[in-house]
């Protein structure tokens, strides 16, 4: 019989995603043997992410509560902005170290079947970053679905007769695959997005 104090923790560690009943009492587990002192570590680690991150007002992406480390970069370009679904996306962009501007984070896509309108995403608050700022160009880095389109289809008609530059992340084929195994869809986007060849 598993003690009622470790079956709490296993039904608590069950809400995380990717982790499963087996997961979750293997995790448990570990964690009793882990020792007092490091799951007390763990423990205060846990709740320092309430009390000391945020969400940054301007770019939407996870912040210190001292401020925005992206934000206020200032050897970071500003006149573009990489616009993201979520924070975790500046994450994994930032990572590549290939963007050197700025991001902002829309909390989700376009989907009217859903029931989520323009109102629900941080667009107002990009439109004004783009104005305030002197943007001259924006990166969507969305998806490749039907929402992900929507949502680059209604920034870039916000902008339709500003000069600002509207750019989408190129979708294709990735480096390494064989076209034998690529499905049409990206296939299909591969051609679209083709580029010239330089010096032939």
């Amino acid at each position: 019989m598993i003690p009622k104090a470790i079956r709490l923790l296993i039904s608590e560690l069950e809400k995380l995603p990717g982790v499963g009943p087996r997961s979750a009492e293997r995790l448990a587990l570990h964690l009793f043997w882990f020792g007092k002192e490091n799951t007390q570590m763990l423990a205060n680690s846990l709740l320092s992410l309430h009390s000391e991150v945020i969400i940054c007002p301007q770019c939407g992406g996870l912040s210190e509560k001292t401020g925005c480390e992206i934000c206020n970069d200032l050897t970071r370009r500003r006149d573009i902005i990489c616009v993201v679904e979520k924070p975790l996306d500046i994450l994994s962009i930032d990572k590549s170290g290939a963007f050197k501007g700025l991001y902002h984070v829309l909390g989700g896509r376009l989907s009217p079947v859903n029931g989520v309108g323009p109102e629900d995403l941080r667009l107002a608050e990009l439109f004004a970053r783009v104005e305030k700022e002197s943007v001259k160009e924006l990166l969507l880095a969305l998806g490749m679905d039907v929402e992900s389109d929507a949502t680059v289809y209604f920034i870039a008609k916000h902008f339709q007769n500003s000069d600002v530059k509207i750019s989408r992340l190129a979708q294709g084929i990735p480096v390494g695959a064989s076209l034998d195994i690529t499905d049409g869809l990206t296939l299909e986007r591969a051609i679209e997005n083709r580029l010239p060849v330089n010096g032939v």
